[in-house]
C-alpha cells in the first residue's frame, strides 16, 4: 500500500538556515550509532530515539508529523593488512565519515505505519538528500562559534598596499630572513614573507613576520599555509595584536599575483593548534606504581566528550549533577520529557537530557570501537556523551561561553547557576541552586566613633584568596616554588580584617572603617574557588600554591557571625541604599588582588554589571588611557529611570520571575542594557536593597542557609586545573562516589570521556581550582 503523505505540501528540503538534528536525539543521547538509528522528522527536522523509549514516536504523537527519515551508522572495519599511502605532499585531508562510516537509511510513515515507504515516490527524493546533505547540528554551532570568533579591524578593511607586482612560487617558500619553509606569514601591505613565532607542537619560528612589521609599521600579514580556497585564513594584525578577519582576502592576495582559488590548505590554522594543545593537557592516568588507572561504568560514571575547549563545562557538570539535589530536579527516568515545540532550544528538556546521560548508565560501556591489545589486561575506555546541544543553548548570546575558547571552570558555574535561577520550575520542583544558597554578613566600625554598621548579602558560592608564600630560591632552586598553606588559612584570609575608605556619616570622620567578613548562614553545598592568580605585567599569571585540603569533614562554625553585639551603637540612616552602587564584594577582592587600584575597579564594575570579574578586568584593559579611569566614581544612581524604561525589558525581566518593581531599578541601574540588568538583580537582591539597622537579628525575614552549629562540611567534588592561564590548559573533575562491589566511597575522575577509579587523591587537591563540600 502506497504511503499518500509523500505528496504533503508540507515535505520540503531544509532550508539553509534550518536545522537538521541528524545526530542524536533531541530528547536522550540515543544516536545514529545505536541498533535502531535515529529517526528525523521529514518535517521539521527533529530527531528522535528509535530504541525502547521511542522520542520519535511520541514526537509524532505531539505534532502529527507523519514521516520520519531513520539513519543507522556503524563503524567500517579498518584493514591493517595493506601499507598505508604514501603521502606525496604535505596536505591535510580530513578524514570524512564516508571513510569512517557505512550509513544506511529508510522511511517510515508513523501515520500509515509503514516501516519501509518507499524512498523513491513523491517528494522523497529530494528531501532525503537535503537531510543527509546537511549540515550536522553540533558542526554548524561549530562553525558558527569559531565565525564569531574573529572580527575585521580597522587596519584590515581600511589596508592600503604598495604598488603590486606578481610573486613568484618559488619565492614564496622561504622566509626572507631565515631558512625556515613552514609558519610563513606574507605581509598583505608590501609582500614580505617572515616566518611566524614558534608554536605549540613543534612549529618553528623565529618572529621575523613580527619583526618586520615593527621595523615598517606595516600591520597585517595572512598565514600562507592556512589558505584555503573558499577564502579563509589566520589574518594576524600586529598593531592590534590580534587575530582577525580581511573581507577583502581575495582582492589583497591578487594585488601580490596569489590567486585564492588555486590554494590549498597545508598547515594548521592558530586556531586548531590552540585546540589540540589544550586537548594534549594531561593528568596523569597512571597510579603510583605506574599501573593504568581502572576505567570504571555504570550509573553516574558516564564521560562527556571534548567539544573542542569544552573540558571547562564538563568537569561542572559531572560535579553539579552528583549532587541530590540536581538528581532530583532532573532526573525523571519514568517519565516523558517535558512538553517543548523546540526540544533543543529548551533548557529543562536539555538538563534532564544531560541528567538522564550522566546518571543512568546507559551509555556507560567499553567503546566497542576501541580493540584493545590482545595481550592487555586494560578495559576501553567509554566513548562518551558530545553534550552539544546544552553548551549551545546554555551558552547562547554570552559574549564567552558562545565561543569555541576554553573558559573558566568557576566563571561557567556562576553562569549556569544564573541560568537555572531564570528558568522555570515546576510546582514541586524546588531550584537546585537554593542548596548553595546562604548569606554574608558585612561588619563596618568607623575608626574613629567606633559606631557600626552592618550588611546581609545572598550569595550562591565564595572566592577565596590562597597566600602566596614563595620559598627563597636558595631552598627550592626556583623563583617559582611557594609553600603549602591550608583551606583554613584561606579562609582566615577571606574574613580577616581590611581598612576601607569611607567617610563616616555619624562623626564625619575620614580615618575610614574596619570591615570585617563573616558567615551569617551557611549552605547545604558550599562552592570555594581558590584563586591563585596575580597580576604580573598586567597578566592574570596562575600560582601553583599548594593547598591542604582534609577529606575528613571540617567545622566552619569559627566563621559564623552571632550577629550585633548589645553595647554596639548602629550608624544612623543615611541616603536610601537604591541610589548607592556597591560594588559586588567577590568581584572587587579578585580585581584588588590583581593589583588594580580601588577607583578603578570599582568603575570597571560599574560599567561591566557589577558581576563578572574578567569582564571588568577586559574593561580595563581597555581604558587604561582614560582620563578619568582614577577618579573616585560618582556612586549615586538615579530612582527613576534614566529616560524611559523599555517596557519590552521590563516586561521580558517580569516573565523571568522578577519584581517589575527590581526589574525597572535594575535597568536604571544599567542603562536599559537587559544582559546587564539580569546580572544586577542577581548582585542586588530585594532583600538587600536595604541596610538593616536592627540592633538584634537581621531583618526579620528568613535568611537563605543554616545558622546551626557545629557546622561539618566534608568534601564532595573539586575541579583541578592543567596549565598556566584559565583560558587555555585542561579541567577535570573528582568526584567522591560508592562504586559497585567497593566499601565505603571511592574517588573517580572525569577526564573528559575516560572515567577512572583514583586510590589516592591528595596532589590533585593541593592544586584544585575549585572545591565542592557538603554539609555533614
Amino acid at each position: 500500500m502506497a504511503c499518500s503523505h509523500v505528496t504533503s505540501e508540507e515535505l520540503r528540503q531544509p532550508t539553509a538556515s534550518q536545522v537538521v538534528y541528524r545526530e542524536d536525539c533531541t530528547q536522550c543521547f540515543d544516536s545514529i550509532d545505536e541498533d535502531q538509528g535515529l529517526n528525523v522528522c521529514l518535517t521539521c527536522f527533529n530527531g528522535g530515539c528509535a530504541g525502547d523509549r521511542n522520542h520519535a514516536l511520541l514526537h509524532f504523537e505531539r505534532s502529527g508529523h507523519p514521516l520520519a527519515l531513520n539513519i543507522k551508522r556503524s563503524r567500517k572495519e579498518v584493514q591493517r593488512d595493506e601499507p598505508p599511502h604514501k603521502i606525496s605532499k604535505l596536505a591535510i585531508a580530513a578524514e570524512t565519515d564516508e571513510d569512517r562510516y557505512c550509513t544506511r537509511t529508510h522511511v517510515v510513515c508513523y501515520s500509515c505505519r509503514q516501516d519501509d515507504v518507499d524512498a523513491s515516490s513523491g517528494k522523497l527524493p529530494a528531501v532525503i538528500d537535503g537531510v543527509m546533505k546537511a549540515m550536522t547540528f553540533s558542526k554548524r554551532e561549530e562553525v558558527k562559534a569559531w565565525e564569531q570568533e574573529f572580527i575585521p579591524c580597522e587596519h584590515t578593511i581600511g589596508l592600503v598596499q604598495r604598488e603590486s607586482r606578481q610573486i613568484e612560487s618559488k619565492d614564496l617558500v622561504q622566509c626572507s630572513m631565515c631558512n625556515l619553509k613552514e609558519n610563513l606569514w606574507l605581509c598583505l601591505e608590501c609582500g614580505n614573507l617572515g616566518c611566524g613565532r614558534s608554536q605549540f607542537g613543534g612549529v618553528g619560528g623565529n618572529s621575523h613576520a613580527l619583526a618586520h612589521s615593527d621595523m615598517v609599521t606595516h600591520p597585517v600579514a595572512v598565514k600562507l599555509g592556512s589558505i584555503t580556497a573558499d577564502g579563509s585564513a589566520d589574518i594576524y594584525c600586529y598593531r592590534c595584536n590580534e587575530e582577525r578577519t580581511d573581507p577583502n582576502l581575495a582582492t589583497h592576495l591578487a594585488h601580490w599575483g596569489i590567486n585564492l582559488a588555486g590554494r590549498e590548505k597545508t598547515e594548521k590554522s592558530l586556531m586548531e593548534m590552540q585546540v589540540e594543545q589544550n586537548m594534549k593537557w594531561e593528568f596523569s592516568m597512571t597510579s603510583e606504581d605506574g599501573q593504568e588507572l581502572t576505567p570504571v561504568f555504570g550509573p553516574g560514571l558516564t564521560g562527556l566528550t571534548n567539544l573542542g575547549n569544552s573540558c571547562y563545562l564538563s568537569s561542572v557538570i559531572q560535579c553539579l549533577f552528583d549532587l541530590p539535589e540536581f538528581q532530583k530536579r532532573y532526573y525523571h527516568p519514568s517519565t516523558e520529557p517535558p512538553l517543548s515545540e523546540k526540544p533543543a532550544e529548551d533548557l529543562e528538556t536539555q538538563l534532564r537530557k544531560v541528567a538522564d546521560g550522566v546518571l543512568s548508565g546507559r551509555y556507560s560501556r567499553p567503546d566497542s570501537n576501541i580493540k584493545a591489545s590482545p595481550d592487555s589486561a586494560q578495559v576501553p575506555h567509554q566513548r562518551g556523551l558530545a553534550p552539544a546541544m546544552f553548551k549551545h543553548l546554555v551558552g547562547r548570546n554570552h559574549e564567552e561561553f558562545s565561543t569555541m575558547r576554553q573558559q573558566d571552570a568557576f566563571e561557567f558555574m556562576i553562569h549556569f547557576f544564573k541560568q537555572i535561577n531564570l528558568s522555570k520550575h515546576p510546582q514541586g520542583q524546588g531550584n537546585p541552586i537554593a542548596s548553595f544558597g546562604f548569606t554574608m554578613q558585612q561588619r563596618l566600625q568607623c575608626s574613629q566613633c567606633r559606631k557600626v554598621r552592618y550588611k546581609w548579602d545572598e550569595q550562591d558560592n565564595i572566592s577565596i584568596p590562597v597566600p602566596a608564600r614563595r620559598i627563597s630560591a636558595e631552598n627550592s632552586g626556583s623563583t617559582n616554588k611557594f609553600g603549602s598553606v591550608t583551606l583554613l588559612e584561606c579562609l582566615d584570609a577571606f574574613t580577616a580584617d581590611e581598612v576601607v575608605e569611607l567617610s563616616c556619616p555619624s562623626c564625619g570622620g575620614t580615618d575610614g572603617f574596619i570591615k570585617h567578613s563573616s558567615f551569617k548562614t551557611l549552605p547545604q553545598n558550599l562552592a570555594i574557588n581558590a584563586r591563585r592568580f596575580e597580576l604580573i605585567n598586567w597578566v592574570p599569571t596562575k600560582l601553583d600554591i599548594p593547598v591542604q585540603v582534609d577529606e575528613e569533614p571540617i567545622d566552619l562554625s569559627p566563621y559564623i557571625s552571632s550577629g550585633p553585639e548589645k553595647n554596639e551603637e548602629l550608624l544612623p540612616d543615611i541616603e536610601a541604599p537604591e541610589r548607592l552602587f556597591r560594588p559586588n564584594e567577590n568581584a572587587m577582592q579578585q580585581l584588588l588582588a590583581m593589583g588594580f587600584p580601588q577607583p578603578r575597579s570599582e568603575r570597571a564594575l560599574y560599567m561591566t554589571g557589577n558581576s563578572d570579574p574578567e569582564a571588568a578586568m577586559n574593561w580595563l584593559f581597555a581604558h587604561m588611557e582614560d582620563p578619568d579611569v582614577d577618579e573616585p566614581l560618582d556612586k549615586t544612581i538615579s530612582n527613576g529611570p534614566r529616560g524611559q524604561q523599555d517596557p519590552a525589558s521590563v516586561a521580558q525581566l517580569a516573565e523571568m520571575g522578577i519584581n517589575e518593581n527590581h526589574a525597572r531599578r535594575a535597568l536604571a541601574a544599567t542603562d536599559g542594557d537587559l544582559n546587564r540588568a539580569i546580572d544586577w538583580v542577581f548582585t542586588h537582591p530585594e532583600d538587600s536593597l536595604e541596610i538593616h539597622s536592627e540592633t538584634h537579628g537581621t531583618s526579620g525575614n528568613s535568611m537563605l542557609g543554616f545558622d546551626a552549629t557545629p557546622a561539618r562540611y566534608q568534601l564532595r567534588s573539586i575541579v583541578c586545573h592543567k596549565g598556566s592561564s584559565v583560558h587555555a590548559g585542561h579541567y577535570v573533575a573528582i568526584v567522591r562516589k560508592t562504586l559497585p562491589g567497593m566499601e565505603g566511597y571511592s574517588w573517580v575522575m572525569f577526564n573528559d570521556e575516560k572515567v577512572v577509579h583514583m586510590d589516592d587523591i591528595q596532589e590533585m587537591k593541593k592544586f584544585a581550582y575549585l572545591y565542592i563540600f557538603t554539609r555533614v
